[in-house]
């Protein structure tokens, strides 16, 4: 894909200095009270993005205010801009154009303030939508995948620098946006670069639940140019999870709160002073590369904001590697000594439980997901979900089970299926970072080639067993042939698909012990001894061992 020298040099910018985003749109265009003509008539009014089409120059003077206060990043008037929002208004005809036009208008602004000391940038905003998949339901993946693919297309078409899934209020709703931003690049030929920013409500979590360090768990595969918060509150109730996000993040932060929290007539009333001293706070503590207003917040905010950065360092984005290994469902799971055994309750598993599956093929999936329920409850830390009744639809109990399973408990979910389809439908399903079980090389490398990328694109680990293709001795018993399978499964999953070590979780296989049968004697000590070479030739990984075999 064509890369774009300019989102080279931002990139290299936020490692620089501290950039400054600029401030509010919502509440800019409230203050112009613009008319119902000026919307385009009754039945678009408070459709602000359709002012692009009917009056962008109020626009433009909103954006051209935030450029003479200091803006380094300019972000385009279309938060609601999907076909979902503009649906409402009977416009989500005009959503590819809309995008157009706001994105050249903000490259236009941004382009004629540029010096080759201040560069300005363009950051097409897109918002979280209407519809949550978690909350409100009403939509499905797919079709937010569809939606932000065409928004998505517009921006690129109109020379943004960067897409900014911003106010994410469901993780769920931006893996979808990554998902359509994925196939407008492809679709222009483009490269953009990628930035996301979750809102962290008063009550700590995001609307679906997760908090700041679930949220960063579920996308830290992507190659994102900032994560950070925005809107919600103002930058003192940011202040724990800026922190939390800072100590993780291997991008750079960004910090755009409103105005602080509005009063009972809705007013933003915290002041550019008292933000700024907020914000100084945060850049002084290290935790920040970029700093912004959300709603309330005026052309001041963001003068005093580009004089508080000035001379100051950016966080430093190369914090140590760990060889954690982390998961989240609604909250984090981190895989290390501290947390070890880590329990899998395999109890949502039509192989492993009768009344599970009993449950399952009378139709009770509320009393199904209770068992879920019923095991974290009682210490499983990670819930193995298998649906895999050849008597039954396995895809459309899947979707269905997760469902309800998925607002019982806040564990991360191991995915448990043969079928690429059945993976790829759950994971749409899910929040957080979960595992998928399993793949293996006993068919050479074609369950890797149907998986891995899944897993890679929704940002899922992965079980592996100690299974080739050797006619001999297909599954590994020996501590040399487990050691072996484990080493060159590695060696294709990190170097060939790119797949983190720490997301790797090697299955050296348990065989019966006791049976007489002498082609497994001893095979309790090699199973032992295969986990320890395991561990001290891939000390990154981590190994898994099921205990009903």
């Amino acid at each position: 894909m064509e890369a774009n020298p300019r989102t080279d040099l931002l990139k290299s910018l936020t490692r620089q200095r501290i950039l400054v985003l600029d401030g509010a749109m919502g509440t800019a265009i409230q203050e112009l009270d613009p008319s119902p003509d000026d919307f385009g008539g009754v039945e678009y009014e408070g459709c602000n993005e359709n002012l692009i089409l009917t009056r962008p120059e109020l626009i433009e003077g909103i954006h051209q205010r935030y450029l003479d206060a200091g803006a380094d990043i300019l972000e385009t008037n279309t938060f609601g801009a999907t076909s979902v929002v503009l649906a409402e208004y009977g416009l989500e005809a005009e959503a590819r154009r809309i995008n157009q036009d706001a994105a050249r208008l903000a490259r236009y602004l941004a382009d004629a303030a540029s010096t080759p000391e201040k560069p300005r940038f363009v950051a097409g905003s897109m918002g979280p939508t209407t519809k949550s998949i978690s909350v409100t339901g009403g939509i499905d993946f797919d079709q937010l995948v569809e939606a932000y693919r065409e928004q998505a297309l517009g921006l690129i078409e109109g020379g943004v620098d960067v897409l900014l899934l911003e106010t994410v209020q469901d993780t769920i709703n931006v893996k979808a946006g990554l998902e359509g931003i994925d196939q407008a690049m492809v679709e222009s030929g483009q490269r953009v670069e990628v930035a996301v920013q979750g809102t962290v409500e008063a009550m700590g979590t995001l609307l679906a639940g997760q908090d700041a360090e679930a949220f960063y768990t579920s996308l830290a595969h992507r190659d994102l140019l900032w994560i950070g918060f925005n809107c919600a509150t103002g930058p003192d109730f940011m202040t724990d999870h800026l922190r939390t996000l800072a100590g993780l993040s291997r991008f750079p932060v960004a910090c755009v709160p409103n105005a602080g929290l509005p009063d009972e007539n809705g007013a933003y009333n915290e002041t550019p002073e008292k933000m700024s001293e907020t914000l100084s706070r945060f850049i002084d503590e290290g935790w920040v590369n970029l700093v912004g207003g959300c709603c309330g917040t005026v052309p001041d905010h963001i003068r005093m904001l580009h004089e508080t950065v000035a001379g100051k360092s950016p966080r430093r984005t190369t914090p140590l590697q760990s060889a954690e290994t982390r998961l989240s469902g609604i909250e984090t799971l981190v895989v290390d000594e501290d947390t070890r055994p880590v329990v899998v309750g395999e109890r949502t598993n039509v192989l492993g439980s009768r009344r599970f599956k009993r449950l399952i093929s009378q139709g009770s999936f509320e009393e199904a997901a209770e068992v879920g329920r019923r095991q974290v409850r009682n210490g499983a830390h990670i819930l193995d979900v298998c649906l895999q009744d050849p008597d039954r639809d396995e895809l459309a109990d899947v979707v269905t089970f997760l469902d309800l399973l998925t607002k019982k408990v806040k564990s991360p979910i191991m995915i448990d299926s043969t079928d690429a389809t059945v993976v790829e439908e759950a994971l749409k399903l899910l929040q957080g970072k979960s595992v998928i079980n399993s793949v293996n090389l006993e068919d050479g490398e074609e369950r890797f080639q149907s998986v891995v990328p899944i897993a890679r694109r929704y940002g899922a680990a992965l079980v592996v067993g100690c299974i080739d293709e050797d006619k001999e001795q297909a599954q590994a018993i020996t501590r040399e042939r487990k050691l072996e399978v484990a080493v060159r499964s590695h060696q294709i999953l990190t170097e060939k698909y790119g797949v983190p070590s720490q997301d790797i979780i090697f299955d050296p296989l348990v065989f019966p012990a006791g049976t007489g049968d002498a082609t497994y004697v001893g095979s309790a000590a090699e199973t032992i001894e295969g986990v320890r070479l395991i561990k001290q030739t891939l000390p990154e990984t981590k190994t898994i061992l099921g205990s009903s075999n």
